[in-house]
Order: structure tokens, then C-alpha cells, then sequence
């Protein structure tokens, strides 16, 4: 069996310009390596109504359990001015010790590894006991509405079981080894709209200037303690993002003021917990003020945990064999697609060194590429023992 070079691939998958939810082709192209390892694959596309259709990938070898998932993405943020890059985006050179390009970081390089590490191991495995599976995304970096949540009800209809999941995110923030996430904190938008009464600003009598009420309403939910935090997670924590007043005149008190805010919650809340203690201060304020209001929320995820189990230390423990750093295990950061697959299967998330996500000159340590692929392959070579 050939076993895959991960910088090779990795390079590959960086020339396609696959900015999210585009594919570009390279769900086609990663199906292709896969099914030449001996995979069975499935290319899943899910649309929804004023939004793009969005191509994924599932794709499994072997029967038996237990079944080893990894999961990532292959869509990538835009490249902002291609003139600030040292080189076009998807067109990747190599500079110092480093591979460098759009995704190079997240996370086209960890999907590198992956497979890179699953062929190395099936050569040296070939009757291996249980499976190996990969769930490769196209809508992580965008609405994460026809991705992997989609993906996962697939497999809940199908009763794919998964025993355990690896995210390949970019979890270290400067060094490999340093940083497991084993959970996330939640996270809730909410848009926030005051209606008033328009007037001029010389009676305000006549008027209801709805900026009044929403500057309460701003400062008494930023200053509300929800919490202290928990052996696992930071406290919870809400900024205010947006405020936005149109009004083009200054004599004129408004009719209408808005606001947007963000939460990252920890488990010791659920979205809907905060949306009801969020609603009763904007009822009391706005009836106090008389004026009336609009909420609308999203919720991009729960907050998570996975208890550590064998699994959690037998990967810390060949992380550090292999860094010589014991990796902390986590909680911190944005959200990311484990929160829809904890529903199916405990998890964790491990990859690079997240220092150039998302910016211009994206690039990935050539060594650290060399090392995460040696990693994967021994949390294989263990999980399957």
C-alpha cells in the first residue's frame, strides 16, 4: 500500500481555492486518496433555502468497532489582499522551515496529517481490529448549517457508531503539544432592537428616545455575574459587539436603536437559561421606560465537556512521548464542530500551532507537520491495540 506524504498533500490541498462554502473540487479530489487507500466513501451535499449547497465527505474502512473518527474542514476564510502575501494564497511555497498558504494552519495541513497517518498505519495494519473513519466538512469556516451537524443526523439515521472522535483544529498557541480542547464554551448572539417614539430633540416630552433605554439595558447585562468559572471552564463572559443608531440628523431623537451581543458560556448555564434571565431585565427595563423591544438569539452551540477517559490519557500521555510537552487539557477558544459530534461520540481536538489561522502568510512548521503525522499514527497504532 502506498503510504500518502503528508506535505505533499498538504501542498495539494492548499492550491484549492475552496473559500467557504465553495469546493472548488477538493471533497472530489480527498475522495479519490481515500478510496485508493481502501475507503468507502460517501459525498454528502445538504442546501438549505438562501444558502449555498455545501459538500462533505464521510468516509469509512473497515466493519468492525470500535470506529476511530477524525474530523476536520476543508474550507478556508478568505485571503483578504493577495498583495500583502508573501505569495498567491493557493499557490504554496515552502520559506524557512515552513509551508505557506491559505488553510496551511486551518486546518488543510492537520487533514494532511490524517490521512497521511492512516495510510502509514493500514500498510503496517492490514487486519486491524475495528475501523477507521473520516468526516471532512466544507462549512465549518461559514453558517456551520449544512456541514457537520447535517453530517452527524446522517449518521444517527444510518446508526453509524462512533466510538471516539479526533478534531484536528489548531489547538496549540504557540508550541506542538501544549493544548488538548476537551470541551467548549457556548455560544449565543443575541440582536437586540428598542423601538421609541421619533421627536425633536427640543421636546423630548413628545419624544421617547429608545438610546436611553438601551444604554440601561447595555450596562446592566454587561454587568451581570453569572458565574466564577468551574475546575473546566473560564467564567462566563458577554461583550457588546454592536450598537447602531440610524439616525442622519442631529436635532431628531430617534425611533428605533439597536444592539448586538455575544456569550461564551461555560456548563454551568444553557442558552436557554440565559435567554430567560436576558428577557426578564429587557421586559423590566422596556416597561419601566415605556417603550417596546425585539430579541432575536442565535445559538451557535452548547457548552461541552468530555471527562477524560483511557483514550483522553493514552493520546496526552504519546502527545508528550513525542513533544516532550504534556499538553493541558482545555476548554478555552471558539466553538468548533466537535460540538455537533459530541452528540454521537466523546471526542477531543488536537492539532497545530494556531498562531497564523486567518492571517495573511498562514503557515504551518514543517517539523510540527513531520511530528503531528507521527502522532496520529501512534494514537492509531494505540487506540487499535
Amino acid at each position: 500500500m502506498t503510504i500518502l506524504n503528508d506535505l505533499k498533500l498538504a501542498k495539494e490541498l492548499i492550491k484549492f481555492p475552496s473559500i467557504t462554502p465553495i469546493d472548488a473540487g477538493i471533497i472530489k479530489f480527498l475522495e479519490k486518496k481515500l478510496k485508493k487507500l481502501g475507503f468507502k466513501t460517501k459525498v454528502l451535499i445538504f442546501k438549505e433555502k438562501n444558502l449555498q449547497p455545501v459538500k462533505n465527505l464521510y468516509a469509512r474502512i473497515g466493519k468492525k468497532e470500535p470506529n476511530f473518527l477524525f474530523a476536520g474542514h476543508l474550507d478556508v476564510v478568505p485571503p483578504g489582499n493577495i498583495k500583502d502575501w508573501t505569495n498567491n494564497p493557493f499557490k504554496p511555497i515552502i520559506k524557512k522551515g515552513h509551508l505557506i498558504g491559505r488553510g496551511a494552519n486551518d486546518m488543510k495541513s492537520s487533514i494532511a496529517s490524517f490521512v497521511s497517518a492512516t495510510s502509514a498505519f493500514l500498510s503496517k495494519n492490514k487486519k486491524f481490529n475495528g475501523s477507521i473513519s473520516l468526516l471532512i466538512t466544507g462549512d465549518e469556516e461559514g453558517d456551520a448549517i449544512n456541514g457537520t451537524k447535517k453530517v452527524v443526523e446522517y449518521l444517527k439515521k444510518k446508526r453509524e457508531k462512533i466510538n471516539f472522535c479526533l478534531v484536528g483544529e489548531p489547538t496549540n498557541p504557540n508550541k506542538l503539544g501544549e493544548m488538548i480542547k476537551i470541551g467548549r464554551r457556548g455560544s449565543l448572539t443575541g440582536k437586540l432592537t428598542i423601538f421609541g417614539l421619533q421627536g425633536h430633540v427640543a421636546y423630548p416630552n413628545k419624544a421617547n428616545n429608545p438610546s436611553t433605554t438601551i444604554v440601561q439595558i447595555l450596562k446592566e447585562i454587561k454587568d451581570i455575574k453569572f458565574d466564577k468559572g468551574t475546575k473546566d471552564f473560564q467564567p462566563t463572559n458577554l461583550e457588546v459587539t454592536k450598537i447602531n443608531i440610524n439616525n442622519t440628523a442631529d436635532n431628531v431623537i430617534p425611533a428605533t436603536a439597536e444592539a448586538t451581543f455575544n456569550i461564551r458560556f461555560n456548563n454551568k448555564h444553557s442558552s436557554n437559561s440565559i435567554k430567560k434571565r436576558l428577557n426578564k431585565i429587557f421586559y423590566e427595563i422596556n416597561k419601566k421606560n415605556k417603550s417596546k423591544f425585539k430579541i432575536q438569539y442565535r445559538v451557535s452551540g452548547e457548552a461541552f465537556l468530555t471527562r477524560p477517559n483511557k483514550t483522553t490519557f493514552m493520546i496526552q500521555n504519546l502527545i508528550e512521548k513525542i513533544t516532550k510537552i504534556k499538553p493541558r487539557l482545555s476548554t478555552t477558544g471558539g466553538t468548533s464542530d466537535l460540538r455537533f459530534i459530541k452528540t454521537i461520540s466523546p471526542g477531543l481536538e488536537f492539532g497545530l500551532v494556531g498562531k497564523t489561522m486567518h492571517k495573511v502568510d498562514e503557515a504551518v512548521s514543517l517539523k510540527d507537520l513531520k511530528n503531528l503525522t507521527k502522532i496520529y499514527e501512534n494514537i492509531l497504532k494505540n487506540y487499535f491495540k
